[in-house]
Order: structure tokens, then C-alpha cells, then sequence
């Protein structure tokens, strides 16, 4: 029998059962109901709408389902359409007539909101460290040899030669600011729905903020018709996983390109790699293309999810079903993600050789040469105008930019050294740059980040 069955003559059709079931998916949310429901108690027996017995029966029982259903001892039947239900009959089953008072002062509505913010307070929080995790490896990269530098692009065109700790970094950076974002995200969501009831609170007294201090929520909420409407915090969180997962499609997209052969940069450990089923030779980036294409299916559970929203009016309706589905899979796609980019990156081997190659092309000291004539006291554009001239003789007349240089009379012999391996990157010298001078100071406070949030994220 449904929660609602006595209002309703007929039986539920199959088809309804079948089609408003979400059993399937939020099973995942048990231990969240059950600490809500365990709170709910407590506050029943405070506010002396049960006794102490009772509320020790309910409790024991609630207890029991936990066990059970973590053991696969529980068996689900045609009318359970969710976990709550679930769980609110098997409490009736082991603790008898007590059991009909578990939903006092309550409806669904506030107690799946409650069981939602409960889980996502732990998964974000959760992911946050896994993010963490492969920030680690980005900085334990970084630090192993700093004197690797390859070509830094825009454009995808070779720009400026850049350290590759200064590269590995600004991937890093991002994913800090996700971490951030976790955090903030998860203080946003850390308020109690439950007392709110079906939309318009209860006429019992029932204390939502004491029930909110036992879950370890900030506070209670203010309204309650928005308290079990609001989804706004499911669409954050699909939005902040959404920005992870950009963040590990960039880097995908990178490796794929680094590891081939018209790059060269890096070579992928065979572990983290596959294999052709056709092509003996072949070993495929599989995780860094996998990372590209699971982006696009995170975006799609934020923007579908917000057209669910977009439409409803107040307060709680149906639809709002739809949070779980997207939230869940982003979680564990997200999750997966991270832990196969993390080995990548972990396990790869960089191609210093190949890189400084790349990066030692004269063309890429052209800004250096610009600079230098700005600090003869050159007009910055005059300057870019005599290099850019001298670029493009170069390149048309196929003469090297070298001899081009030597002749000029603005540059001359004393320019050259700039056009030697390894000079441009060491001209970094700007705070946050790409130069050996400033890197250090760049590591030391990306250290700071990664401790100061893991802090936060284990308080």
C-alpha cells in the first residue's frame, strides 16, 4: 500500500507505479533519510508529541533498516515508490503500531530535501578531495624537474616558451578555484528543510531549529514554501561538477595532443593507456578523450536539469523528482574522471627533449627582441613593428631570422644571445610569469592552497 493509498479508491495502476517510481535510483540516499528520520524522532520526543519509549522503538527500528538494507537483507515490493517509503514500511513492520508515527509533522517533501542536502553536504565535500588529489599530482609534477620548459600557446600557435611547471600550474589553479566552488557550495546548501512540511510548516510543536543543529546544519530555513521547492542548490552543484569537468576536458584535450606523434611531449604509461583491436602499433589516450566527451554529458545534466526548473510554480512538484538522476551520475562520472586523470598525469613521462625544441623556434623570441629594443628606449609599438618586419623578411626570403637580426642596425650581435636555446624562458621575470626566477614563489602559494583547503574540506 502507497503513503497516499486512503485517499484514492482504486488501486494504483502499473503503469503509474511503474512511471513516478524512483526506488530504482534514490536507494543511494538511505543512510541520509535514516539520519533525518532518526533527528525527527528525537525532536517528536522533545517537543513530547511521543514518548520516550516510542521514540526509543522508532529509533531501534530505524536502526534495523539501516543494517538491512546495507546487508541486501531487505526485499522491496510493487507500492514502494522510494526509499522513504521503504523505509517508513519496514519501520511499521518491526515496531508495530509505533511505526505509523514516524511521519508525525511531516511530509516528503521537506524529508527528501533534507536526505538530498544531507548527501550532498558528504559527496561534494567528497569529490573536493578527490580534486585535491589530482592538484597534488599537478604540483608533485611540477616540482621534479623545474627546468623543462616547452612552447606556451594561443591560438593553438607556438606563443612563448613557458616552464612546464608554470603550465602544469595554471591547470592546477583551476581546479583550486573548483575546489572553492565545492566549498562555497556546500556552505550555500547546509540548511535543514525538515519542519517545513508539506509547504506551510506544522500546527504541532515541532522545533526546526534544534532538529537542524542535531544534523549539523548552519541553520533552519526561512520559508517553507521555499524550503521544499528550492533546488536551487542540485543546480549548483551540477553546475560547479559541470566546470570540473571542463577543467579535465582542457587537460584531456592537451594530452592527447602531447602524446601523439606530431607533438611528441609526453609518452603515456601503458597502464593508463588502450590498444587498437585493428592496429597493432597504436596505443590511444583513451582517458584523455574519455575526459573530453564526459564533459559534454555533465553539461547536459546541468542544462537539462535547469529546464526542468524553469517552468515550476510554487511550491513542491513532481518534477523535482528529476534532481536525483543528474546529480548521481555527475557525482560518479566526475568521481571516475578524476581518478584516471590523476593516474595519467601521475604516470606519464614528459619529453623534455621534444619540448625545448618545440620552444627553442627564434620566432618565439620575437616579443624579447621587442622588449629589448623598448629598453633602449624604443616606442613599444615601433619596436613590434621593426621585429614584426623582420619576422616576416624571414619568413618570405627564407633567410634566418639570425643573420636578420645581426644586420640590423637597432640590434645587431649584442640581440643574438637572445635567440639562444633556453633565453626567452629565463626573461620571465614578472610575479605569477612563466620564468624559473618566479616559479618558486608561484609553488610555495599553490602549497598554501592545497593545505588551506583541505583544511576545509576535512573541518
Amino acid at each position: 500500500m502507497t503513503l497516499w493509498q486512503a485517499r484514492m479508491g482504486d488501486s494504483p495502476n502499473a503503469a503509474l507505479l511503474a512511471f513516478t517510481q524512483s526506488l530504482s535510483f534514490d536507494h543511494r540516499i538511505y543512510k541520509d533519510d535514516i539520519q533525518a528520520s532518526i533527528a525527527h524522532v528525537s525532536g517528536l520526543e522533545r517537543s513530547k508529541i511521543i514518548s520516550p519509549q516510542e521514540a526509543e522503538t522508532l529509533i531501534a527500528g530505524l536502526k534495523r533498516v539501516s543494517q538491512e538494507i546495507e546487508e541486501g537483507k531487505i526485499v522491496f515490493i510493487d507500492t514502494d515508490e522510494d526509499i522513504h517509503t521503504v523505509i517508513e514500511r519496514r519501520v511499521k513492520e518491526i515496531c508495530g503500531d509505533v511505526g505509523g508515527k514516524l511521519h508525525t509533522g511531516r511530509s516528503r517533501n521537506d524529508q527528501v530535501s533534507t536526505a538530498l542536502r544531507l548527501y550532498l553536504r558528504r559527496e561534494l565535500k567528497k569529490v573536493g578531495t578527490e580534486v585535491i588529489s589530482l592538484a597534488r599530482v599537478l604540483l608533485k609534477r611540477s616540482e621534479e624537474d623545474p627546468t623543462i620548459y616547452l612552447p606556451g600557446y594561443t591560438h593553438l600557435q607556438r606563443a612563448q616558451p613557458v616552464l612546464l611547471a608554470h603550465h602544469l600550474l595554471a591547470h592546477g589553479w583551476a581546479l583550486l578555484r573548483d575546489v572553492d566552488r565545492l566549498i562555497d557550495a556546500v556552505d550555500r546548501l547546509n540548511i535543514s528543510p525538515l519542519g517545513a512540511g508539506a509547504l506551510a510548516g506544522s500546527s504541532l510543536p515541532l522545533d526546526p531549529d534544534k532538529t537542524a543543529e542535531d544534523l549539523g546544519f548552519k541553520k533552519r530555513f526561512d520559508n517553507s514554501i521555499d524550503a521544499v521547492s528550492d533546488r536551487d542548490f542540485v543546480a549548483e552543484s551540477l553546475f560547479v561538477i559541470s566546470m570540473i569537468g571542463i577543467h579535465l576536458s582542457r587537460i584531456g584535450e592537451e594530452v592527447a595532443m602531447w602524446s601523439s606523434a606530431e607533438f611528441g611531449f609526453m609518452t603515456l604509461d601503458d597502464a593508463f593507456s588502450t590498444g587498437s583491436s585493428m592496429l597493432p602499433q597504436k596505443k590511444n589516450p583513451d582517458i584523455a578523450e574519455l575526459a573530453r566527451g564526459k564533459a559534454g554529458r555533465l553539461i547536459g545534466n546541468l542544462t537539462g536539469f535547469l529546464a526542468t526548473l524553469k517552468g515550476l510554480p510554487l511550491s513542491y512538484n513532481r518534477d523535482l523528482q528529476e534532481d536525483k538522476e543528474p546529480i548521481f551520475d555527475a557525482i560518479d562520472q566526475i568521481s571516475l574522471a578524476l581518478l584516471a586523470i590523476a593516474g595519467l598525469m601521475e604516470s606519464a613521462t614528459f619529453n623534455s627533449g621534444a619540448m625545448s625544441t618545440a620552444a627553442d623556434a627564434v620566432s618565439s623570441a620575437a616579443i624579447d627582441l621587442a622588449e629589448w629594443l623598448v629598453m633602449k628606449g624604443m616606442p613599444f609599438r615601433e619596436a613590434y613593428t621593426t621585429v614584426g618586419m623582420l619576422v616576416r623578411d624571414s619568413t618570405e626570403r627564407h633567410v634566418p631570422l639570425e643573420e636578420l637580426v645581426a644586420s640590423h642596425p637597432d640590434l645587431g650581435d649584442e640581440a643574438l644571445e637572445l635567440l639562444l636555446p633556453g633565453s626567452a624562458v629565463k626573461r620571465r621575470t614578472t610575479p605569477g610569469g612563466a620564468g624559473p626566477k618566479v616559479i618558486e614563489e608561484q609553488i610555495n602559494a599553490y602549497r598554501d592552497c592545497l593545505i588551506n583547503y583541505s583544511k576545509t574540506l576535512n573541518s
